[in-house]
């Protein structure tokens, strides 16, 4: 896909979409409410906590990328919408898929059926399977089919204007043992304080100078 976003684009991207869809009264949205929008505790992974500059600098590169605008609805506050729709030509089932995706993070396509009832309502699996089938194929895909994890049935879908995303198994290393947790962190607890030990150090042999200087003043 030509169009990169990093993660806070994405989320300020699903966010927007979202609320169209669920909140349509609401929408477009306040930059008050769309960081509310993108720090929500519900339908978020991860959770994040951005503040209104982050989601300031987001919406003018969205912008920039003909993602998002600036409503011309008027009025004292300004408000903004995505164009996601318009620029790549979507319809309500296919927005709903890929909102999930921004939101959320790569689920299967049960996940995004459950999920992405809230936003448009699927008639059966198959219909959800057929949108992502659709938009897998497309001469610029959105979405792509990780492979399948070991011990999940099924292989979970992943959005692609962030990218291709890594397989979790290559990301995944082993977790370190309890009592190699607890070497290390002793470890680091000492090395902290060999630094303040030589700070301060530092700050004695600064102190006497300083006092021999003084006294020198007055010999």
């Amino acid at each position: 896909m030509d169009i990169i976003l990093n993660d806070v684009e994405v989320r300020v991207l699903g966010s927007l979409i979202e609320k169209e869809l669920t909140t349509p009264e609401y929408y477009p949205l306040s930059l008050n409410a769309l960081t509310n929008a993108c720090n929500q505790k519900s339908n978020r992974d991860p959770m994040m906590a951005l503040s209104e500059e982050d989601v300031v600098r987001a919406l003018d590169s969205l912008r920039f990328k003909q993602l998002a605008v600036l409503s011309a609805d008027g009025g004292r506050v300004p408000k903004y919408r995505h164009l996601l729709a318009e620029k790549m030509g979507l319809m309500p089932a296919e927005q709903a898929i890929i909102c999930e995706l921004l939101v959320r993070g790569p689920q299967t396509g049960r996940e995004l059926r459950t999920r992405g009832e809230r936003m448009y309502s699927f008639a059966d699996q198959a219909a959800v399977d057929e949108v992502l089938q659709e938009l897998s194929v497309r001469e610029t895909p959105f979405i792509t089919l990780m492979p399948r994890q070991p011990g999940r049935k099924e292989g979970r879908y992943a959005q692609l204007f962030s990218g291709i995303p890594e397989s979790t198994e290559e990301r995944a290393e082993a977790r370190p043992e309890a009592a190699r947790q607890r070497v290390l962190a002793e470890n680091e607890r000492i090395t902290k304080l060999e630094e303040e030990v030589d700070s301060l150090r530092g700050e004695v042999v600064a102190l006497q100078l300083m006092m021999v200087e003084f006294r020198a003043q007055f010999e």
